[in-house]
């Protein structure tokens, strides 16, 4: 059996960055880590590549997206999520930056050794490609291996490689064409951290364009799909529920600072006073100048 090393993922990924991986322990089955660093944003196409590449990330939050056999996934580069790029895919990249992160370059021989230690019956597990997917059970093994990568202690290897079986069975059993198998179907609505995650990322982004395409693929849906579980969900559409957190965003600022009118509502995505004004008073029965006045 041929052992990948890592190296040419962290090759390509640095290919496309300004600012490369540096890899550190090889670990059983020739997997690789990073340290957490920092790189400037990117827009390319990422080669098919010889390992899992799995990503967790530090700091301010970013937009990133990608477009994988003509499917579009997008989401927010938070603390707690996880992308995964499994073995084989190909695809194009938009990230914005700056951004930091630590890597896992795992090995299929590694995740099928993990596989096979699990249940003697579990054999040719695939991962399921994921964008800023919210696991923190993965993200905090992934920060722990980062910190071994970066100790150079001599039993930073040996502890490293513990750390990876926890991961490896965290990858089976929740993005895995085995976890596909064994999950039960879901409830039709969305569950409270799809919700949570949705409005987190409306919050974020009160004063950009938010696209119903963006949203839907933060929880990897279709529009149609993702728009019907978030009404069965909430009661509300997604429109609905964005204007109810841009408007309760500009009560805020009208009540709490000096900005212009205009300025308020451009704080909170809306490019014309007349719209801003349209959606404050269909909302709250009055003009956001009245409030101000009332203060």
């Amino acid at each position: 059996m041929t052992t990948t090393t890592g190296s040419d993922a962290a090759v390509a990924i640095g290919g496309i960055l300004d600012q490369p991986p540096t890899l550190a322990n090889v670990l059983r089955g020739g997997t690789r880590l990073t340290q957490r660093w920092r790189h400037g944003e990117f827009h390319a196409s990422l080669p098919a590549m010889d390992t899992h590449v799995i990503m967790t990330y530090y700091g301010a939050a970013q937009n990133s997206s990608c477009h994988v056999d003509g499917k579009r996934g997008s989401g927010r580069t938070r603390p707690g999520s996880v992308t995964i790029i499994p073995e084989g895919q190909d695809g194009r990249w938009d990230v914005a930056g700056p951004i930091e992160v630590s890597h896992v370059y795992l090995s299929s021989q590694r995740l099928q050794e993990a596989a096979r230690s699990l249940s003697s019956g579990i054999s040719g597990v695939e991962l399921i490609g994921r964008i800023c997917f919210d696991d923190p059970v993965a993200s905090r093994i992934l920060e722990i291996l980062s910190h071994e990568a970066a100790s150079g202690d001599a039993s930073s290897s040996l502890f490293a490689d513990h750390a990876l079986d926890l991961l490896c069975a965290q990858l089976i059993r929740g993005h895995s064409s085995q976890s596909a198998i064994s999950t039960p179907p879901a409830r039709k609505g969305l569950v409270d951290w799809q919700v949570r995650r949705v409005t987190d990322y409306m919050k974020d982004a009160l004063d950009q364009e938010i696209r119903l395409d963006d949203l839907a693929g933060l929880l990897q849906m279709s529009r149609f799909h993702f728009c019907t579980a978030f009404r069965l969900a909430t009661g509300q559409t997604p429109h609905e529920w964005l204007t109810a957190l841009r408007i309760g965003q500009a009560r805020h600022l009208l009540m709490t600072t000096e900005l212009p009118v205009t300025s308020v509502g451009l704080a909170v995505g809306y490019q014309t006073p007349s719209s801003f004004a349209a959606a404050f008073r269909k909302v709250t029965g009055v003009a956001p100048s009245s409030l101000r006045r009332g203060r």
